[in-house]
C-alpha cells in the first residue's frame, strides 16, 4: 500500500436533490492543498450571483491505496 492524498470537492446548489461531489488524487500532501487552494481562488473569482447559488467546500484527505500507474511521486523523481 502507498499513501496518497485525496481532494474531495463538494458543491450544493439550490433545489437539486443531492450534493454533486468529485475527487482528485495527489502523490502528496503538498500538491493537495496547492490544488485546493486554487479551486477555493476559481470560486473566488466568480460573479457574486454565481456564489449566491453554489455553496462549494474541498477536503484534502490522506488515504491508503494500491500503486497507481502513473502517479508521480516526489521522492521516486528526486525533486
Amino acid at each position: 500500500m502507498i499513501k496518497i492524498w485525496f481532494m474531495l470537492i463538494l458543491v450544493s446548489i439550490p433545489n437539486a436533490p443531492s450534493i454533486k461531489y468529485n475527487g482528485f488524487i495527489y502523490p502528496n500532501e503538498e500538491e493537495c492543498q496547492v490544488a485546493r487552494y486554487e479551486f477555493y481562488e476559481a470560486y473566488n473569482n466568480k460573479s457574486t450571483e454565481y456564489k449566491s447559488v453554489t455553496a462549494v467546500d474541498a477536503y484534502c484527505i490522506e488515504f491508503k491505496s494500491f500503486p497507481i500507474p502513473g502517479l508521480k511521486r516526489l521522492n521516486e523523481t528526486g525533486v
